[in-house]
């Protein structure tokens, strides 16, 4: 069933299968549903974007990144970032989240094919943060994020911008507007002007594969 509504909800129904997923990535939509309900697919108006040159890294944040002694690496634990993703958060009520087992399946999958990535920000041997996304062009669309130590979620988000710079991205698809994606840099556009950006991102190979990190030297970042 299709519809359009004032939030985004374009459409209820259908299948988490990888060719449904990406062709919905490229025509600028996302599924977002609970469990119990049939799968919801979005396109927000307006949506929130982050253009990587316009990251805002707060003092706070800067060192974080200097001294926290975290070390960010990309693809090493899709799974896990996942799996830590999927958890309730502090203000959520027990059991509450998104990330259905069917959507981790489904992403799970994509990651296999090389389209979905996660970026990983470890303290010690222990993973403290993350994100992932789905890839296509030089688009990112970022899914979700997690943190058990402070800042380390944005620490890998920073990362990550740094990587899509240099591959020459346009923009990080931050899905819905909020004070949090907003404050490090995303900017709320039109609908009609995100589906232009994403035109042209698409006009772009997609960066297949598994990623590494574009040092010169080929390590994960410090």
């Amino acid at each position: 069933m299709e519809y359009a509504s004032p939030e985004g909800l374009l459409a209820v129904g259908g299948e988490l299968s990888s060719i449904r997923l990406l062709e919905a990535y490229r025509l600028g939509i996302f599924p977002w549903y609970s469990d119990g309900q049939p799968i919801l697919w979005w396109s927000p108006d307006p949506r929130a974007v982050l253009y990587p040159a316009r990251l805002k890294i707060s003092r706070s944040l800067r060192k974080s990144l200097r001294n926290r002694g975290y070390r960010v690496t990309l693809d090493e634990a899709f799974e896990h970032v996942i799996t830590h993703c999927a958890e309730p958060r502090r203000n959520e009520q027990a059991g509450g989240t998104w990330i259905t087992s069917d959507i981790r399946r489904a992403y799970v999958r994509l990651h296999e094919m090389g389209y979905a990535h996660s970026v990983e920000t470890w303290h010690g041997g222990e993973l403290v943060g993350g994100l992932y996304g789905v890839s296509l062009g030089r688009a990112f669309f970022g899914e979700s994020m997690f943190s058990i130590r402070r800042d380390a979620s944005k620490v890998a988000l920073v990362k990550l911008v740094k990587a899509v710079e240099s591959w020459q991205f346009r923009f990080i698809d931050c899905q819905i507007p909020s004070p949090h994606v907003l404050n490090l840099g995303a900017e709320a556009i039109p609908r009609d002007c995100f589906l232009r950006e994403l035109a042209a991102a698409l006009a772009h190979p997609t960066h297949n594969g598994r990623w590494r990190a574009p040092s010169a030297n080929g390590e994960p970042f410090p």
